[in-house]
């Protein structure tokens, strides 16, 4: 056999490593109660041609709605929603698209509905509880028992009776990695908290409570690609809140709305997500709105609107952008389906591509390596 010479083998490995990109792991989180699906589904997509592919599903947990996967993409994590609140660990095989269960905890509060994972810890909002749970991880990736229980305990003054309690609805680590930023829906407030990596019990402490306006009930938080800005997509009212962060904390600068003046349905707001350039920011509204909003960044961080298109189905809970930045996939959790739209990467407008994934009740999206 000829030897290859070290400039082909060069060009030959560049070229797989490049058709490798081409390809990536889209899992998606769901709800199987009442019998609408099976668990958590993992397809592989081209992000080229945005062809989708089924390669395998998990069905160890009940409503395994939101998933995070581990920073060395070999562990993934799902809350698993119900009356037992849980939290589930998997081994993650990448490159054969596959989940092996390896164990699962209580959350010791109810309604686990985002999951957060780093290489120490994995830590749930839990919206029917008002609380934080935080677990360590095992070396071969399962969940320790409960090492946290945070407990928020206020309340605000929606008139539709859903914020008579606190009701954490999202974890997040801010960019530096400090801290962990936790929107509560039912207390209109923000609590930042300090993120003591090597804590063996104490692994959050209150840093801040930053307080939004009352009644809006803040949801889902994002944070730009710099690191500079967070912007806090509300529930009700759907507006976002553009702050200026720096060291744990958030500084209010904008507050824009997702909506015409004059709509008069449920909005809804549901996910806030920023482009990988970080150029555009994108917001969800459900309820009788059903729409994506798209919003240009500009280099103060404000929000200018773009466009506001319908996302082509019902229930747009959740959707995600492709680590290149063509594709923003929407998954509707009433019309059963994923709605893949393309990106005009210079203008941030959206076009729909007619392509589609079919599938029960899809909560949750996140895209991962093939490796």
């Amino acid at each position: 056999m000829k030897k290859i010479p070290s400039f082909l083998l060069l060009i030959l490995l560049t070229l797989q490593s490049f058709a490798q990109q081409k390809n990536y792991n889209l899992i998606i989180g769901t709800y199987t109660s009442p019998g609408k699906s099976e668990g958590i589904y993992i397809y592989n997509f081209d992000v080229n041609t945005a062809d989708s592919k089924f390669k395998s599903v998990a069905k160890e947990l009940t409503n395994p709605s939101y998933v995070a996967v581990s920073n060395n993409n070999k562990f993934l994590y799902s809350v698993s929603e119900g009356s037992s609140s849980t939290l589930g660990a998997f081994a993650f095989d990448g490159l054969k698209a596959e989940l092996s269960f390896l164990n699962k905890q209580t959350t010791g509060s109810r309604g686990a509905c985002f999951v957060l994972a780093d290489e120490k810890h994995v830590i749930s909002a839990n919206y029917g509880g008002g609380s934080i749970s935080v677990f360590g991880i095992e070396a071969n990736g399962s969940l320790t028992p409960l090492k946290q229980l945070l407990q928020h305990t206020g309340k605000s003054i929606d008139p539709q009776k859903r914020q008579e309690s606190a009701h954490a609805h999202q974890v997040q680590f801010t960019p530096d990695h400090k801290y962990v930023v936790c929107t509560d829906l039912g207390e209109d407030q923000i609590y930042i908290y300090n993120y003591n990596k090597e804590g063996k019990e104490q692994v959050l402490s209150v840093n801040n409570i930053v307080k939004t306006n009352p009644g809006s009930g803040p949801r889902h938080l994002t944070f730009s690609p710099n690191g500079k800005y967070a912007y806090l997509a509300h529930e009700f009212n759907g507006s976002i809140t553009t702050y200026a962060y720096n060291n744990g904390k958030l500084n209010k600068i904008q507050e824009i709305a997702t909506t015409d003046k004059d709509f008069s349905g449920r909005i809804d707001g549901a996910d806030i997500h920023v482009s990988p350039d970080g150029r555009f920011l994108y917001e969800t509204n459900r309820g009788d709105a059903n729409t994506i909003s798209a919003f240009a960044i500009q280099s103060n961080g404000k929000l200018k609107s773009v466009s506001r298109i319908s996302t082509l189905g019902k229930g747009p809970r959740n959707f995600t952008i492709d680590p290149t930045g063509k594709f923003l996939l929407v998954g509707h959790q009433y019309t059963n389906n994923v709605v893949i739209f393309e990106r005009n990467k210079k203008t941030g407008t959206l076009k729909d591509t007619g392509k589609r994934i079919e599938l029960n009740a899809p909560v949750c999206l996140i895209f991962a390596p093939i490796k």
